[in-house]
C-alpha cells in the first residue's frame, strides 16, 4: 500500500481501478480503516479510478503518540494532498459516518475540489452546544475504553474487523478527530452546490433523522435506504449500495457534464 509522508507521519492510501470518470475518494469510519470498502471496489472501479486511505490513528497509517497530530483540519488536509499525490484536482468525495462527517468538512474547506459528494449512514454535527457537548463526552468515554481495554473495545459494527488496529491511536483520534467544536459543518449544508447522496441503512435508527435533516438541507440532494442494513450497508447489502452509488455517480458525471 503506498503512503503519503505528512511533516514525518505517514499516512496509506490506495488507488483502485484505471482512469476514467470522475474519481472517487472514500473515507472510512471511526475506528475502521479501508479494508471496509473491499465488496464494494470491483463494482465502483468500472469506470472510474477510486481511492481509500486510512485515517491517523488507524489502519496502516501512523498513530502517533502526539495528541497535537489528530484533529478534523489534520484529516481534511490529509485528503487533500492524498488527491494531490494521485495528481486528482477533483473527485467525488464521500465516507461512512467519521468519513461522511469529514467529506462535508473537506467540501466547505475545498468546495472547488468536489464534483459531488456521497454520506453514508452519517450525521452533519450539533447547531447545539448542548448536543456537541453530549456527541464529545462519548468521544471521551470511548477514548478512555480504548486506554482501559485496549482493541477488546472495538464495537461489533462490521466495517470494524476489518484492518490492524492500534488501540492508542483510537483513544487519540476519538478525541482528536472525532469531537467536534463548532456548528461549521451543519451551517454549509444550505450551500452544497455539487450533486449530493445521501445514503442510510434502513435499520441503521440513529442515523435515520440525521439523514433525513441533510436531505433536508442540502439543495437537491437524492436520499437513498438500503434495505436489509445497518450502519455497514455497504457491507450489509453490498449489491444494492453498488447499484445505487454506481447510478448516482453515473448522473451526476451526467450533470456536470452539462
Amino acid at each position: 500500500m503506498p503512503t503519503l509522508d505528512r511533516d514525518g507521519l505517514t499516512i496509506a492510501y490506495q488507488v483502485h481501478g484505471v482512469s476514467g470518470l470522475t474519481p472517487l475518494l472514500l473515507t472510512h469510519g471511526y475506528s475502521a480503516s479501508s479494508a471496509m470498502w473491499g465488496r464494494n471496489i470491483p463494482a465502483l472501479t468500472t469506470h472510474r479510478q477510486v481511492v481509500t486511505w486510512d485515517l491517523r490513528g488507524h489502519g496502516h497509517s501512523a498513530s502517533p503518540s502526539n495528541p497535537v497530530a489528530y484533529s478534523q483540519s489534520a484529516s481534511v488536509s490529509d485528503m487533500a494532498a492524498i488527491l494531490d499525490a494521485c495528481r486528482m484536482p477533483q473527485a467525488a468525495v464521500g465516507g461512512l459516518s467519521l468519513g461522511g462527517y469529514l467529506s462535508l468538512a473537506f467540501h466547505l474547506a475545498y468546495p472547488e475540489r468536489v464534483a459531488s459528494l456521497l454520506l453514508f449512514d452519517t450525521g452533519p454535527g450539533y447547531k447545539r452546544d448542548d448536543g456537541r457537548r453530549r456527541w464529545n463526552e462519548w468521544a471521551e468515554a470511548t477514548a478512555k475504553s480504548f486506554e482501559n481495554s485496549g482493541t477488546a473495545a472495538l464495537s461489533d459494527s462490521p466495517e470494524v474487523g476489518s484492518g490492524p488496529h492500534d488501540a492508542n491511536g483510537l483513544a487519540l483520534a476519538a478525541r482528536g478527530i472525532l469531537t467536534q467544536t463548532d456548528a461549521r459543518v451543519i451551517e454549509s449544508l444550505p450551500s452544497v452546490k455539487v450533486p449530493t447522496l445521501v445514503l442510510v441503512g434502513a435499520e441503521d435508527r440513529p442515523f435515520l433523522g440525521p439523514t433525513d435533516y441533510m436531505a433536508a438541507k442540502i439543495p437537491g440532494a437524492t436520499k437513498t435506504v438500503i434495505p436489509h442494513s445497518g450502519h455497514a450497508p455497504n457491507i450489509d447489502n453490498p449489491a444494492a449500495f453498488n447499484d445505487a452509488v454506481t447510478a448516482f455517480l453515473r448522473e451526476s458525471d451526467q450533470a456536470n457534464a452539462r
